[in-house]
């Protein structure tokens, strides 16, 4: 969760996302020709996505899954009748000269989704945000640029079209964001609920999501929105923030100086943290749409309908909600417990196994994440099984081990070992027939720190504590162990 900021009072940012999120699928939208990443330029090609004559697109079943169900956890409205069209554009990259894509039927629209932020006073802030539509798409291919230019900085370009034909779903928010902060926030949150679904990883370092932001600033009261602007090339959440609060200082500038806002697609430049112009931004006329002849309108049933709700999974903000209100966790451990499903379904196993879920919680965000960071693993990995964590936090709060001897133990529990085998014969001694000469002998055995005690030095009583577990090999219960001390200290 993270704070809310504002721009200059006299002024509002109105900001809209258009985000490409790859679906994960082993094949491409209308071939079968690979989606892995990774491979050698140009070998995951055929016919179809290099547009060769005679070939005829098919459309991919997953994708059409994928979509609806992208399109359902975001409270979307699914056309029981869409189809597809053709976008025309001239580039080296799209093989075709057009791309096909969806233009007035999209196959998803009107939902939201829910963005949390934090006040200043650190009140929590939820807001909803708009979701115009969601559409397929294939991706067109990518330019390598080589070689050397005292102008450009490349003096010939290469083509890779192995992205060519790779299935896009396109998610258009409502312009209801007001600052880089709800921004970054909303793309975030957006991630979360593709990688919950399984539909997409989500991996921004490899293009899977890619945000273009829409921004425009005007005076806070005027109704109509200032001319828009578009920003491009931008690989991480923090970048969409930094690029939007830049250009919304760009833009107010630029107004109180007199000068006019052209509509235009600019670049997010990370080296000197500005945005450039980099084109004229076309309109959607430039793009020549029209029905794609080669693929037959969409119709989805509502038996098929219910069957691809019926497997959504329960989604972030409601798993957020849901360990807030129903088991008591703060805003803190419920975000970070639902950043991954994986770990939210570790916990969830753990507290279905008996764990105390504030203790369960304690233990992953903690402990467990700085084993997991420090090895570069996921949870998935670890040998710590949610049944045993459950069995640790049972020990430590019954009082058969210490929460010191767990965390002492952790790097042996994590590598596999059972909690029977860790904690054998390292039981809590609870019995205070049985701890009390053990005191005596540490008391007995130290005269000179009793007197130090006795004469105002009560910062000694640790230090007898300390005998004790030492003594004990730490199997001293610690609370009775400082009430027995303290008892014959001042006997």
């Amino acid at each position: 969760m993270t704070t809310a900021t504002t721009v200059k009072t006299e002024y509002e940012a109105i900001i809209g996302l258009e985000t490409h999120c790859q679906l994960s699928t082993n094949t491409k939208i209308f071939s079968n020709s690979s989606t892995a990443f990774g491979s050698d330029p140009n070998t995951n090609i055929d016919p179809v996505c290099m547009g060769l004559p005679g070939v005829l697109p098919v459309l991919n079943q997953k994708v059409l899954e994928y979509a609806v169900k992208a399109g359902l956890a975001l409270n979307c409205q699914i056309a029981k009748y869409s189809k597809f069209d053709r976008k025309q554009y001239f580039y080296p990259d799209l093989p075709k000269n057009y791309q096909i894509s969806q233009y007035d039927l999209p196959i998803a629209e009107h939902g939201w989704l829910e963005i949390e932020l934090v006040d200043a006073e650190g009140n929590p802030i939820r807001k909803r945000i708009g979701i115009t539509r969601l559409h397929m798409e294939e991706d067109a291919g990518k330019l390598v640029h080589a070689g050397s230019d005292r102008l450009s900085g490349s003096s010939y370009s290469l083509v890779d079209y192995n992205r060519a034909g790779i299935p896009l779903v396109e998610i258009v928010s409502e312009p209801d964001l007001r600052s880089g902060l709800e921004a970054a926030e909303y793309a975030e949150e957006l991630r979360r609920i593709v990688r919950y679904l399984g539909v997409s990883d989500g991996n921004m370092e490899q293009g899977s999501l890619r945000c273009d932001v829409n921004i425009s600033v005007r005076p806070v009261g005027r109704k109509e929105f200032g001319t828009k602007v578009e920003i491009k090339n931008m690989n991480s959440f923090s970048a969409i923030q930094r690029a939007i609060d830049y250009e919304i200082e760009r833009q107010i500038a630029a107004i109180e100086a007199g000068s006019c806002i052209i509509q235009e697609t600019r670049l997010w430049q990370e080296a000197a943290q500005c945005t450039s112009s980099m084109r004229v931004k076309e309109g959607s006329s430039d793009y020549r749409y029209f029905p794609e002849p080669d693929l037959a309108p969409i119709e989805v049933s509502n038996e098929q309908l219910e069957q691809w709700r019926s497997e959504l999974p329960e989604l972030p903000a409601q798993k957020r909600h849901h360990y807030e209100s129903e088991l008591g966790l703060s805003a803190y451990d419920a975000r970070v417990l639902t950043e991954d499903r994986s770990i939210a379904e570790y916990f969830e196993t753990a507290i279905a196994s008996g764990a105390n879920p504030k203790a369960a919680a304690n233990w992953i965000t903690q402990d467990i994440a700085a084993h997991l960071n420090k090895q570069k693993l996921t949870i998935t990995q670890i040998a710590l099984t949610p049944t045993n964590l459950a069995d640790i936090i049972t020990r430590i709060e019954t009082g058969k081990i210490s929460n010191a001897q767990a965390k002492q133990k952790l790097p042996d529990l994590l590598s596999g070992i059972s909690p029977e085998k860790a904690f054998a014969g390292q039981e809590l001694i609870t019995d205070p027939s049985v701890l009390e000469p053990i005191v005596d002998e540490v008391i007995a055995a130290n005269s000179k720190e009793l007197e130090k005690y006795r004469n105002g030095n009560i910062n000694l009583k640790g230090f007898f504590v300390g005998q004790v577990l030492k003594k004990t090999g730490k199997r001293a219960d610690p609370k009775l162990t400082n009430e027995l001390v303290e008892k014959k200290l001042n006997a």
